[in-house]
């Protein structure tokens, strides 16, 4: 009797260790699933912001504007006061791309403008400086530098406490309100003329 209930007993250890394995078999699946279901989340979630980064990378260069031939420095040639009055520059859209806001500065102190001036030079730094544009060719009369546009920009540096003069090394940064900043770095000449092309 005793050996029929050992072997009843050997029988059923048999069949707890089955299910004690299957048990362990399934949450091993169950583990492994939710993995493969975390992977593959942070596979679609990855893969969407590597998107939105070549989006927004296209998008900033198709904001993105280029200087169309010289930069000019005006002087204002009086005998012994040799000084820059004024810069101008000619703009176009870089890449055809989507329109660019030019409303001007005029003052100075205007409130209705986004794209913003800044002048450095060895004596001072003005971060919002006045400028005016011109459209020159084919435009639509707005201040928007659309496909196809030239926009003549002249910065007035008669504000300045300092007037830039003859060796003076100035940089002029062209900030858009989307795109990227265009950086113009020049140098004058040692002597000072009312009209000088800096290239």
């Amino acid at each position: 009797m005793l050996k029929r209930l050992y072997k009843t007993l050997r029988r059923d250890e048999r069949g707890i260790t089955g299910l004690e394995t299957a048990i362990i078999l399934i949450a091993f699946v169950v583990v492994a699933s939710v993995f493969a279901y975390t992977v593959l989340s942070a596979g679609i979630f990855s893969s969407q912001k590597g998107q939105e980064a070549v989006y927004a990378g296209l998008e900033e260069a198709r904001a993105s504007m280029e200087p169309k031939g010289s930069l000019f420095a005006y002087g204002n040639g009086t005998a012994g006061n040799m000084t820059v009055t004024d810069l101008s520059f000619v703009l176009t859209n870089a890449l055809k791309g989507q329109a660019i806001d030019l409303t001007p500065n005029i003052g100075g102190n205007d409130t209705a403008h986004v794209t913003v001036l800044d002048y450095t030079d060895g004596a001072q730094h003005v971060p919002d400086i006045a400028w005016s544009v011109t459209f020159i060719g084919k435009n639509n009369l707005d201040n928007l530098l659309e496909q196809d546009e030239q926009a003549k920009v002249t910065v007035d540096l008669r504000g300045l406490v300092t007037a830039p003069g003859p060796y003076s090394q100035f940089t002029i940064v062209v900030k858009p309100v989307t795109g990227a900043a265009l950086v113009m770095e020049r140098v004058l000449p040692a002597r000072i003329d009312p009209v000088m092309d800096l290239h």
